[in-house]
């Protein structure tokens, strides 16, 4: 195997880093997608993440030049694309490698919901950029090849588990009228078979950064005040004056609240993040 080598950044909110033996060189502009790249390559990639903070919101993030030399020297790089990370694009285009390789977990999603890039909270999706990611590593450094297979497949059996716990909440609450402040949950609460209350137009709002119209807000109020709704699911990530206003009426309500983040929080997997969103999700639903 060659020896492929990554200068790690050294500021305090530079990307997260892990050991610099030589090993396959993977960038991943969000830290969920460098957990899955970590799951199978193992010992043998070097993963930077760029985006590992939830307090981050990665619609209006602005990389900094210094992650750069980090995409420079890449030997695979994963982003999202779709409109999400934007950033990087640019850098990319600004660090020419023609060894390089490029995913892009948009453009790799089966399931895909119109104007809605949050093609990760999938695990249907998960499980095909997985596979991706195995077949570029296994490019790059055929001699581990199958332990490259032996992980994705690993990866694929604990996924079972998000599909599961999804398929016991629709057995359970299958209709169910939920709120949601923006449209990154849909592909769990579409999969479950909720019942989203909340304007499309005050999700997507939120989801660009926008002022929502005054009619979605008085109608998103209105359901939480009338209690039409069960469950408020609180994107924590694109908080606002709008979706504060909504937690807090939720509270004055009693109307439980789940947060969900954009980014993996700290000391998760991909596969613990998901679970820990769903097994909250169904303990809100059951009071």
């Amino acid at each position: 195997m060659s020896a492929f080598l990554l200068s790690a950044c050294g500021n305090t909110d530079s990307p997260t880093t892990a050991s610099t033996a030589a090993k396959i060189n993977v960038v991943a502009a969000e830290n969920f997608y460098g957990n899955i790249a970590s799951q199978i390559g193992g010992r043998y990639v070097n993963v930077t993440s760029i985006i590992s903070d939830p307090n981050i919101d990665p619609h209006t993030f602005e990389a900094n030049p210094r992650y750069a030399k980090a995409v420079g020297t890449a030997n695979l790089v994963i982003e999202n694309g779709g409109g999400y990370d934007d950033w990087m694009d640019r850098l990319i285009a600004s660090t020419p490698n023609n060894n390089r390789q490029v995913l892009t977990g948009f453009n790799l999603a089966t399931v895909k919901i119109p104007d809605n890039e949050h093609v990760w909270y999938s695990y249907e999706n998960a499980e095909t950029i997985a596979t991706a990611i195995a077949a570029k590593l296994t490019a790059l450094d055929s001699s581990h090849a199958t332990e490259y297979d032996n992980n994705l497949q690993t990866f694929k059996q604990s996924l079972q588990q998000i599909q599961q716990k999804i398929n016991e909440i629709k057995n359970k609450y299958q209709g169910t009228p939920v709120g949601l402040t923006e449209t990154i949950y849909q592909y769990q609460t579409g999969p479950m078979g909720l019942n989203v209350k909340t304007p499309e137009a005050f999700q997507k709002a939120m989801a660009e950064g926008n002022d929502p119209s005054a009619s979605a807000v008085a109608t998103a109020e209105d359901q939480i005040n009338q209690h039409q709704i069960k469950v408020l699911i609180y994107n924590e990530q694109t908080a606002s004056k709008f979706t504060d206003t909504l937690q807090s009426d939720a509270k004055a309500q009693h109307i439980p609240i789940v947060p969900v983040t954009e980014t993996m929080p700290a000391g998760k997997t991909y596969q613990t993040w998901m679970l820990g969103q769903l097994n909250q999700l169904e303990q809100a639903l059951g009071k």
